[in-house]
């Protein structure tokens, strides 16, 4: 028992676990070929200044699992790092007048010692952030090698343009519809930009999700609807009193017959020859250059259009069919126009209604159901009627019928197509990579030269707001190419570049002889399990899985994908509490702020503001947010109640992929069971050394307990290393130590099988609680440290009892419980519940019929 404490005081144990853990770089970790490896990574923080609860969610989940697979005699390797780049530092820097630079490194600085102070064991070894040169070179010279295989381009695209500070916005920066300094009306303007060819590679990311097994259906289901491969034709519309004809794209050729008009994006060439003749197309097409064209505000906003006059020649019934241009048709989007169905496509029908457009029903149900298409569109397949010689038909028929005569006739074709488009990594930003590409005074363009790499962005700057420094500077652009004089592009990548493959610079960070160090990438990689929030589940995870596919084929790596398993974890909930001023404006206060009344059901009744004593309104439990104010600092946590308890909640409260909900009691809670723990071990060891285990002298109080620990392993080892629920691990040994209390100390046994449950108990819960474990561990009596430990098996021969309780019925009523033997033969049970007590007087006056026997279970006597 020397040097344990009587009271557990977690301030002291954290920091002797952490300096032991440091001193003896007990988490660096490198490439051992003869043995297994676990590569676990949780998505690595942006640096925004300090922790916040739901990084201690996920960072805790990672390293339970890392700890876990460690004691299971893995290799493991758990990295941590910084995507450093993004728009929030500029924001920052301009209103605290500092450079960029300088305030990510300081919250880098602060948020690792966060980290530190957590327990998580990472190797800092590998540490990196992604706005070092030393990280994004290797992504430039990738871009280049990319951009010679043919896989980069440039091409004109759309831009946030603020007319009067001269600059492009990022979407975060346009607040109903102006800039965000300048309160111009934002404008949208074409600008030349880089793309990545990710559609080359839409087939192998659609096909190769049927090979990860480990992620959740959900995200598998997301990332395909964003590819959304859709099998069609393409057809062209003759059109009145032209030559050229009018292309568009149909999942359902089989509503071809029910077309009664088509639209066409602003920016189509039949909408500009409209524009040209007609005043009101011309200003309806200015006020779409000013709309927002993402695809989500598409679905939700105000269909609007104008009629230009132009008449399209529908292919089969030679009909006259008006052309519209619409705000819901981009020019991005396959061939910038559409053929509209109303009757049985819910958009187009909005439009319909709207301008009185004829809607014309060409598919029927297969059943009987009544459908009136004037009120709802019928956007199910069915049976085609009003359609000529395809009347009758399924839909599944005359897809195949129709798109054969459009083939005969040489005007449409079958074809696959895709909703993913190619990325554009260009940005208008100062606080990202160069894009290492120039411009040679001819126009041409040429990837800089490997031997110029990296193109290094200045980091001591001044923000103003406006322009980023290297566009306001003329001579940080200027450079040569071979001895003639060139212009450096002043774009940056998109943040999503660095983030695509950091998982994999990790395996090699000080590699200096290439993007990665293959032996290192091909041992660890792919990442054995990746953990982060569903808000990642399409762009970060789609743009990783092509960049590792891109690796692959220029010879880096050999795997198709970098993530074996994936875990979504849930938001981290707490409650709000506002008040509201005349002018329904809310000011929100922090739930420490407010003193609260509850039913007895623990929801709020009343509260109010302790400074004031004044009511608040409760809010409702949300995600916390720097808006709701209802965010938690770790820091405060950890302060008051230590790390493990922080940890202990997190992985106690709800499954890592549920929501959790903040909770004080329940912090108090993890807490009050830490010192119990703690307490219960201190008990023990006052009594003494505890004797050798002696399994044939064990009672029956000592068997069963015996019996609960080997139980206990089975279920914990399951629950972690399967099934991930950490909340049943926890709970199953909460329930051991409960069986502990029970058992009397009053002989050496009892001490024995104490001493086995509670290193059972300290060993399961040290991936959760390593500090508090570290310290009874060793005054447990072992020399290694618990972090070295095998992970316990479970004995099967003190899992075998040899009795059992069964139930005894009477017409399936219970009427009894009998202690047997656990090999009792079915007739001696029988017997058994025929002479029980309670079973006779409930069968008196009755004639047996049946007596039905399950072994191990119930006896149930049938009687009338």
């Amino acid at each position: 028992m020397a040097g344990m404490d009587e009271q557990y005081n977690p301030r002291d144990v954290e920091q002797q676990a952490q300096t032991f853990w440091e001193q003896n770089q007990t988490f660096t970790v490198r490439e051992e070929p003869g043995k297994p490896k676990y590569y676990c990574l949780s998505m690595f923080p942006y640096p925004s200044g300090k922790l916040h609860m739901g990084h201690v969610r996920n960072y805790t989940i990672g390293d339970v699992i890392s700890r876990y697979q460690r004691m299971q005699g893995m290799n493991v390797l758990q990295p941590m790092g910084w995507d450093a780049f993004g728009l929030p530092a500029e924001n920052a820097a301009i209103n605290n007048r500092t450079a960029p630079a300088k305030w990510t490194y300081a919250n880098i600085d602060y948020m690792k010692n966060q980290l530190k102070r957590l327990g998580f064991g990472y190797d800092w070894n590998r540490e990196l952030a992604t706005c070092r040169p030393d990280y994004y070179r290797w992504e430039q010279w990738f871009f280049t090698k990319l951009y010679e295989k043919g896989l980069v381009y440039k091409k004109m695209s759309t831009v946030n343009w603020d007319p009067v500070d001269q600059t492009v916005l990022a979407n975060e920066q346009v607040v109903d519809g102006r800039g965000w300094r300048s309160g111009a009306l934002v404008e949208q303007k074409k600008i030349p930009q880089w793309f990545i060819k990710i559609t080359d590679y839409a087939d192998e990311l659609l096909n190769d999700l049927d090979e990860l097994e480990g992620w959740p259906e959900q995200v598998k289901t997301m990332q395909r609807n964003w590819i959304g491969k859709s099998v069609g034709v393409e057809l062209t519309f003759p059109l009145q009193g032209q030559d050229e004809g009018l292309r568009v794209y149909t999942t359902r050729p089989d509503t071809l017959m029910g077309v009664s008009y088509m639209a066409v994006a602003a920016e189509h060439p039949l909408a500009k020859q409209a524009a040209a003749e007609s005043p009101e197309v011309a200003e309806f097409v200015e006020q779409c250059k000013n709309s927002k064209t993402a695809e989500a505000e598409l679905a939700t906003m105000e269909k609007k259009g104008v009629d230009t006059g132009l008449k399209a020649i529908h292919p089969l019934t030679q009909e006259l069919i008006p052309i519209w241009v619409a705000n819901f048709v981009l020019m991005d989007y396959g061939t910038g126009a559409l053929m509209a169905v109303p009757a049985h496509d819910d958009r187009d029908h909005e439009f319909a209604l709207k301008y009185r457009l004829p809607i014309k029903q060409v598919i029927a149900a297969q059943s009987d159901q009544d459908i009136d298409v004037q009120q709802a569109a019928f956007t199910e397949t069915g049976v085609l009627v009003s359609s000529g010689k395809y009347n009758g038909m399924t839909s599944e028929e005359a897809f195949e019928e129709i798109a054969k005569d459009l083939e005969s006739q040489g005007i449409g074709q079958r074809t696959v197509n895709y909703r993913l488009r190619d990325w554009g990594v260009s940005r208008q930003r100062y606080w990202g990579a160069p894009i290492p590409m120039m411009t040679l005074a001819d126009g041409s363009e040429r990837p800089v030269p490997a031997d110029q790499l990296p193109v290094t962005l200045p980091e001591d700057v001044e923000m103003d707001g406006v322009k980023s420094p290297i566009k306001a500077d003329p001579e940080w652009a200027k450079t040569t190419f071979d001895g003639q004089p060139a212009t450096l592009e002043t774009d940056t990548f998109d943040t999503f570049m660095e983030s695509s493959w950091y998982y994999a610079r990790f395996c090699s960070p000080n590699y200096q002889d290439g993007m990665l160090d293959p032996e290192a990438a091909n041992y660890w990689l792919p990442v054995d399990q990746y953990i982060g929030g569903i808000e990642h589940a399409i762009l970060h995870l789609l743009y990783a899985r092509f960049f590792h596919k891109l690796l692959r084929d220029v010879g880096l790596v050999k795997s198709d994908e970098p993530f074996k398993r994936l875990l979504c974890q849930g938001m981290v909930l707490a409650e709000t509490f506002y008040r509201e001023d005349a002018n329904g404006g809310k000011t929100w206060y922090a739930p420490a702020d407010v003193s609260v009344t509850r039913d007895d059901k623990g929801q709020p009744t009343g509260a109010i503001l302790k400074a004031d004593g004044q009511p608040v309104i409760a809010g409702g439990i949300t995600k916390m947010s720097k808006s709701k104010n209802n965010g938690i600092d770790p820091q405060f946590i950890i302060d008051q109640h230590g790390a493990d308890t922080v940890r202990l909640f997190m992985m106690f409260a709800a499954p890592p992929e549920q929501s959790l909900e903040w909770s004080d009691s329940a912090v108090e809670g993890a807490h009050r069971f830490l010192k119990r723990l703690w307490r219960m071990t201190h008990e023990h060891l006052a009594k003494g050394k505890a004797p050798v285990l002696d399994v044939a002298a064990l009672n029956d109080a000592q068997q069963a307990l015996r019996r609960k620990t080997h139980e206990t392993i089975t279920k914990v080892s399951d629950d972690i290393s399967r099934r991930l629920t950490f909340n049943t691990a926890i709970a199953a040994v909460m329930e051991l130590l409960n069986e502990v209390n029970r058992l009397p100390a009053s002989n050496d046994q009892d001490m024995a099988i104490t001493q086995e449950a509670l290193e059972a108990a300290v060993v399961m819960l040290s991936p959760i609680v390593p500090h508090i474990s570290h310290t009874l561990w060793q005054a447990l009596g072992h020399a290694e440290p618990v972090v070295e430990a095998a992970w316990p098996q479970a004995d099967a021969s003190a899992m075998v009892k040899t009795s059992l309780e069964v139930v005894l019925q009477v017409n399936g009523k219970v009427r009894a419980k009998a202690q047997v033997a656990a090999d009792i033969s079915k007739g001696d049970l029988e017997q058994l519940a025929l002479a029980n007590e309670n079973v006779q007087r409930f069968m008196e006056g009755l004639t047996v019929r049946k007596v039905i026997v399950v072994p191990g279970k119930l006896v149930n006597v049938v009687a009338n």
